[in-house]
């Protein structure tokens, strides 16, 4: 029972970028109080900018104490010019995130480990293979289409530069060093990391995630091949054998390197501390030995097809066989989901990360077309020639936007409306509204944002797995038939401004990021997504925050809990949801029993269920949230709206309308998942087992609250009057208002 001395502390985490102390807080100015700069811990300030005690929370019939601090990590993803490039990284980002999408391996089953652990190595190897791509598409540009043919004396192109850059030595020279300045930014940012300032790591247990101990040996590994393409470009490629003995020594030499990084990158095979200098060193030396010997004549160089098209074609390869080898996986995984609804299992049955790798290379592959056909018409020298698989990728680019269109107008035009004549919606909007003008507004939000959350991740499968099978097909049509039909041309000339715009789009995002890193709010979004998982598949990716955040989060707590008298309630904004509740089973995993009764989370707008849990398996297991639930005796909240695009229900699901009441089937505090209950309050909030489901637009000023008008879908869940009450009840100090009139986990069971 609370004493007198009882305070509750509650600690808010950020979400997406964009997020400020205020808006955090809800409070007019904010301070620091702790932290080191990235990840900030602020609290409400008063005029002389001292923190301040936040609002008192109501709650038992009283007003209890509360302290409101914030955690902003916003620092880690956005800002400056270095974060700024990160968006360059997207592809190899995709990658990486693939491979926290693998299906989880049943214990005993050692075919599972087997085929595991034979997918772990292609991912591997397509990343590796992605670098070497988009180094061999870099050095296509730099040295064939600028250094070669456009500082070609006597080619007319870009006039304004002096003839003394156009000599042999200065010509490759121009080409080469811009390169071996891209190749070392990568290994910097390969070698980046977070200072954690907690005690503690995170590499055992459920909801825990860890650094790969190999990512030391894959960052040389990258660097390495990142090397060896420019060196094979220049030596002429790797299906043209040099004449010459001494270039011939060097090709060999330069093959055998890059081979043997494809191997130890798909075996795991540490190069070893002390070797890697000496190996990134030697292929640097190839790198300039190829340079020396190169004499450019008056096309393009021969090299340049061969080491494009070689990447790309092992790139497919590489997809397909992981594709594959995915598959029996996922089939092996499926007993431990298949009795779940459709709902609640993996995207695509665990095979979801397949499409991802194959988009990681699409739009890997696209980008370097992109900004090659960008750079071409901006030399003003159309007679430039470029490589003659960039016809394929135009035509595939042109194809799969024409496909996603058709799509989008298919799902938003026809599907949202018939999903919102659907039996279900009108009711559960009912249930909460009061006015009719209310529901129509709510029904229509819910609609479209229900049918985004279930089917958008479809729309995105479906696109990049069309868009694989029709890569291999013109693979196969234009190498194996050497056709090319006429209806390519509409296509590739689709394709070429679509892909022209997207590398000049994400060029100007990325100066403007670094300019004026406010203005990077959708920059900052994408690096929140992919920065939260840690490098494994590939090294040269930002960060990973969550490593940092997350052990920072808990120690926050038990500085707290210290105080005897201490409940503290971590709440979290969307991705923040996802670090509260690894935070929370953290603390749940170390904290005696006494203090973790302590201990409670509030999610808002989370997308842990429809999104996070599907799309990552074996790091979001339902049976480890079920038990964190029951470790925390139901202390932990979710509020939730329908009308929410990115955020819907929690710890429920088979939501049905009966006799006025909403059923389902959900967490309970016991552990396990059974049936649930509940009434609307006068509020028109439905508290369902540990989801508050909120009325969307709210009914009305409190006189208590500030209040918003209109549908809010994603935004200011604070203003909302539930915010205090989930609060009240993740500290442990509040119960349901309506009383006797519903139950929180009931025997009503809900409609088949």
């Amino acid at each position: 029972m609370p004493g007198p001395d009882t305070r509750v502390v509650e600690i808010r985490v950020a979400g997406l970028v964009g997020t400020s102390g205020e808006t955090l807080l809800d409070a007019v100015s904010t301070v620091d109080v702790a932290g080191d700069g990235l990840g900030r811990v602020i609290r409400p300030a008063d005029r002389l900018r001292r923190p301040a005690p936040g609002p008192m929370l109501p709650a038992l019939g009283r007003s209890i104490p509360r302290t409101l601090e914030g955690y902003l990590w916003h620092g880690m993803t956005s800002g400056g010019a270095a974060k700024a490039t990160w968006a360059l990284l997207f592809p190899f980002s995709l990658a990486n995130v693939a491979f926290w999408m693998l299906p989880p391996s049943p214990p005993g089953r050692r075919l599972a480990r087997v085929l595991g652990a034979v997918c772990r190595g292609l991912l591997r190897l397509g990343a590796l293979l992605l670098t070497m791509l988009l180094m061999g598409q870099l050095a296509a540009i730099a040295l064939d289409l600028f250094a070669t043919q456009c500082l070609a004396p006597g080619s007319g192109c870009l006039p304004v530069i002096p003839d003394v850059l156009r000599s042999v030595p200065a010509r490759i020279a121009v080409g080469v060093l811009p390169l071996l300045a891209v190749i070392f930014v990568l290994h910097r940012i390969s070698s980046a990391t977070w200072a954690v300032h907690a005690d503690g790591d995170l590499t055992s247990g459920p909801l825990r995630m860890r650094a790969d101990p190999e990512t030391p040996a894959l960052r040389c590994l990258h660097t390495v091949a990142a090397l060896a393409s420019v060196a094979l470009l220049l030596l002429g490629g790797p299906f043209r054998v040099p004449g010459d003995l001494f270039d011939l020594v060097a090709w060999i030499v330069t093959l055998a390197l890059a081979l043997a990084t494809v191997v130890a990158a798909t075996i795991g095979v540490d190069t070893g501390r002390f070797a890697r200098p000496g190996v990134i060193a030697l292929a640097g030396l190839l790198v300039v030995v190829a340079a020396v010997r190169l004499r450019p004549g008056t096309g393009p160089l021969p090299g340049t097809n061969g080491v494009v098209e070689g990447l790309g074609a092992a790139l497919v390869a590489v997809t397909v066989l992981f594709a594959l080898f995915l598959a029996p996986a996922a089939l092996l995984a499926r007993p431990g989901w298949k009795h779940k609804p459709q709902r609640l299992r993996p995207w695509a049955g665990g095979w979801a990360a397949a499409p991802v790798l194959a988009l990681a290379g699409l739009l890997g592959g696209g980008f370097g077309a992109g900004l090659t056909e960008a750079v071409r018409r901006l030399s003003g020298a159309e007679f430039l020639r470029v490589p003659d698989t960039y016809l394929l990728v135009t035509v595939l680019w042109g194809a799969g936007l024409a496909l996603a269109a058709a799509l989008g107008v298919l799902g938003f035009a026809v599907a949202v409306p018939l999903r919102r004549l659907r039996r279900g919606i009108p009711e559960i909007v009912e249930l909460m509204e009061h006015d009719e003008r209310q529901e129509a507004l709510a029904a229509a939000a819910w609609a479209r944002s229900a049918w985004e959350r279930r089917h958008l991740h479809h729309l995105a499968l479906t696109v990049a797995s069309a868009m694989s099978a029709g890569g291999a097909a013109l693979l196969v049509l234009r190498f194996g038939f050497g056709l090319v039909p006429g209806w390519f041309g509409p296509l590739s000339a689709i394709g070429v401004f679509a892909l022209g715009a997207l590398a000049a789009g994400l060029l100007r995002v990325v100066y403007t990021a670094a300019r004026t890193p406010q203005r990077s709010r959708h920059l900052g979004a994408l690096a929140d997504l992919v920065c939260f998982w840690p490098r494994a598949a590939h090294p040269t990716v930002p960060p990973c925050y969550a490593l940092k955040v997350v052990p920072e989060l808990a120690a926050r707590a038990r500085e707290h809990l210290a105080e005897p008298g201490t409940r503290v309630v971590l709440s979290g904004f969307n991705l923040g949801s996802l670090l509260t509740i690894m935070a929370a089973a953290r603390l749940a995993a170390e904290l005696p029993a006494a203090d973790l009764e302590r201990v409670g989370v509030l999610t808002a707008g989370s997308p842990l269920q429809w999104g996070y849990q599907r799309a990552f398996p074996a790091l979001l297991p339902q049976e480890a949230l079920e038990r964190l639930f029951g470790d925390l005796d139901g202390r932990w909240r979710a509020l939730c709206r329908g009308t929410d695009i990115f955020g819907g229900g929690v710890t429920t699901w088979r939501h049905s309308v009966a006799e006025r009441r909403l059923h389902g089937v959900g967490f309970l505090p016991e552990g396990g998942h059974g049936p649930v209950s509940a009434m609307a309050d006068a509020n028109g909030v439905l508290i369902l087992g540990g989801d508050h489901w909120l009325p969307d637009p709210l009914r009305g000023p409190t006189g208590r609250h500030r209040w918003t008008p209109g549908v809010l879908r994603h935004q200011d869940y604070v203003v909302d009057a539930e915010w205090d009450h989930a609060v009240a009840m993740a500290a442990g100090l509040g119960k349901p208002t309506w009383g006797e009139q519903g139950s929180l986990f009931g025997d009503f069971p809900p409609k088949p």
